[in-house]
């Protein structure tokens, strides 16, 4: 193909990377800006809601089902990892992060020892291809996109207009004085980690008939995740969906044109430059 083609290509890949990235990515940024903690092992919750969506799949034949059981159960995961550990340790920042360390190698070896090291495939719910002059395009990547887009959206009339969000903006901004003003604190908590947690979910369950579910598939989510949030500024949420979609693009093009590994080592290099010119994210807020 000519360059125009591959452009073309470029640009579909990067727009269907970056709004699933960005899905991801919110999780992550929710989770640091209400909490103030950094969970590392979000990626696992990525690739648990994969695992979860082929079990079910296959069991049930049914993708809608497994596309709903996978947020919840991820979700209740986090919420239960966030009852018997983060809070028992207080949300400390240093003791968080050892904490998470430790929930990814258990979620991994479980995975592992009960699906086994294979990955697994899931047939995609819908099967049509758009032709372009030049070349063919998967339907279902558009279907994930515009999927991913409304999730999106519904995710930021959740946390802009309803109860929960101003809950969540109060514990964000001051917890003593959300607490002062009856704000349940450590419910609140419980559910932006299990908020963070479905969303992660929901974007391994669109992906796992494009990327196949296996055990390691969320080590490159979360280093992907960290870039966007670090670029949009940790804890801003229109930062991380503006940087997401930049990352995205950015991958897109470079992995279509040159390799994903040049896309990951330069996405990696563009982070370490920002926070030596600026110190700070796209949003203008400090990353540290």
């Amino acid at each position: 193909m000519a360059l125009g083609p591959h452009l073309l290509l470029a640009l579909l890949e990067g727009v269907v990377g970056g709004l699933v990235l960005a899905l991801s990515a919110l999780g992550l940024s929710l989770v640091f800006g209400v909490m103030r903690i950094v969970n590392v092992a979000h990626g696992e919750l990525f690739m648990l809601g994969a695992v979860v969506t082929w079990a079910v799949s296959a069991a049930t034949g049914s993708f809608l089902a497994a596309l709903v059981a996978a947020p919840l159960v991820v979700g209740a995961v986090a919420v239960l990892a966030d009852r018997l550990v983060l809070r028992r340790i207080g949300y400390a920042p240093e003791s968080t992060i050892v904490a998470t360390i430790g929930l990814l190698y258990i979620l991994q070896q479980a995975v592992l020892m009960t699906y086994g090291p294979y990955a697994r495939p899931v047939p995609p719910p819908v099967y049509f291809r758009v032709d372009f002059p030049w070349f063919g395009y998967s339907g279902y990547k558009l279907v994930v996109a515009a999927a991913a887009a409304g999730l999106l959206a519904l995710t930021w009339l959740v946390l802009s207009r309803s109860r929960l969000g101003l809950y969540l903006r109060a514990t964000q901004q001051d917890r003593e004085m959300a607490q002062a003003f009856a704000v349940p604190v450590d419910r609140v908590y419980a559910l932006a980690f299990g908020l963070g947690g479905a969303l992660a979910a929901v974007a391994g369950a669109l992906v796992v008939p494009i990327q196949q579910a296996h055990y390691l598939m969320g080590q490159e989510t979360l280093l992907l995740s960290f870039v966007v949030v670090i670029l949009g500024g940790l804890g801003s949420l229109r930062g991380t969906v503006l940087a997401a979609f930049a990352v995205g693009l950015f991958d897109g093009g470079l992995s279509v044109l040159f390799s994903p590994t040049l896309a990951k080592i330069v996405a990696t290099l563009a982070v370490a430059l920002l926070l030596a010119v600026r110190g700070r994210g796209l949003s203008g807020e400090a990353t540290a």
